[in-house]
């Protein structure tokens, strides 16, 4: 993931959680959190707690993320300075800072200088914002955007809902494959669709209803539909090659074999007290070979949501 990535994802964790962007550039920004990213990001527990309790006004926490450092410190080191040795850029953002908190022109008290975080791929806090949006993104309820705006105002276009749901399928033993399936349910028809994420990819969806549409009376629940593409993938795993599995097999009882080997006869030559010791350390190694050879395959969502589509399907 290159620092251009990493902005744009940043910037779209930013829109959506409703942040507020103080200052920005291609390698930075400055940005006063919202509260929900305030809660994930800043680990302040018994702040927000307070703020539940009392009913407070939250007062979220600033900062200055950066996304590539190279560029920033080259911009940074080309903006003229002020009075106080600091860069104007870093004395506009206290500036604005200061105006978000509250504070004017001439007030005694001076707002603190900015935190600064680098962004980069596999910093600590990349990681947390990846694992909050994959926290706050498993469910979504989208609407296709019209391709085209409606010229009369009592006219509709019908919109169908359908459960869209990306499933991780894991073929594991002492060696490991994924697969990722993506199944689509019409709610109006019961149409089933393999692959729904590429049917997706090209269109622009929004959290907002368009004007001018009507959603298509649902024909299915939730749980059939979901009953449905649990179905269909259980019927493509049963037509899989399972030599792999065989292979597995075979490897777990040599290995168990092997170990029976060495601890069987260490348990019969042992004292008496040593015995219950040497067993227990002998039934573990057994466990432990087990969940490292023995074969399993696993499936589980990783995402899913209801997705408006034009169109009766």
């Amino acid at each position: 993931m290159n620092e251009k990535q990493i902005h744009r994802f940043v910037q779209r964790y930013l829109d959506a959680t409703g942040c507020h962007i103080i200052e920005k550039s291609p390698a930075h920004f400055t940005v006063k959190l919202s509260p929900e990213a305030d809660r994930i990001l800043t680990n302040r527990p018994y702040y927000w707690s307070f703020v539940d309790r009392t009913g407070a006004e939250p007062e979220t926490m600033t900062f200055r993320f950066i996304t590539d450092k190279s560029k920033y410190e080259t911009n940074a080191n080309a903006a003229p300075a002020d009075h106080a040795g600091r860069s104007v850029m870093d004395a506009a953002a206290d500036a604005a800072m200061a105006r978000s908190l509250g504070f004017v022109h001439g007030s005694p008290a001076a707002p603190a200088r900015v935190p600064e975080e680098v962004l980069h791929f596999g910093s600590q806090r990349l990681e947390q914002i990846f694992g909050a949006a994959r926290a706050g993104g498993r469910f979504v309820c989208l609407f296709q955007e019209p391709e085209r705006r409606s010229r009369h105002p009592l006219e509709s276009t019908p919109y169908t809902a359908w459960l869209g749901v990306n499933m991780k399928v894991e073929f594991a033993s002492d060696r490991k494959r994924e697969e990722i399936h993506s199944f689509g349910v019409s709610l109006a028809t019961g149409q089933f669709v393999e692959r729904f994420h590429e049917r997706l990819v090209n269109l622009r969806m929004t959290p907002r209803l368009p004007p001018n549409i009507h959603l298509a009376k649902n024909g299915l629940t939730l749980g059939k539909a979901l009953a449905a593409i649990e179905g269909s993938l259980e019927k493509k795993l049963r037509g899989y090659d399972y030599e792999w599995a065989k292979e597995a097999s075979q490897r777990l009882k040599e290995e168990l074999a092997q170990v029976a080997h060495y601890y069987e006869p260490l348990i019969a030559g042992a004292e008496e007290e040593s015995k219950a010791a040497i067993a227990e350390q002998y039934e573990r190694r057994k466990e432990e070979i087990r969940w490292q050879y023995e074969p399993r395959v696993t499936a589980s969502v990783i995402n899913c949501g209801i997705f408006h589509l034009e169109g009766i399907g």
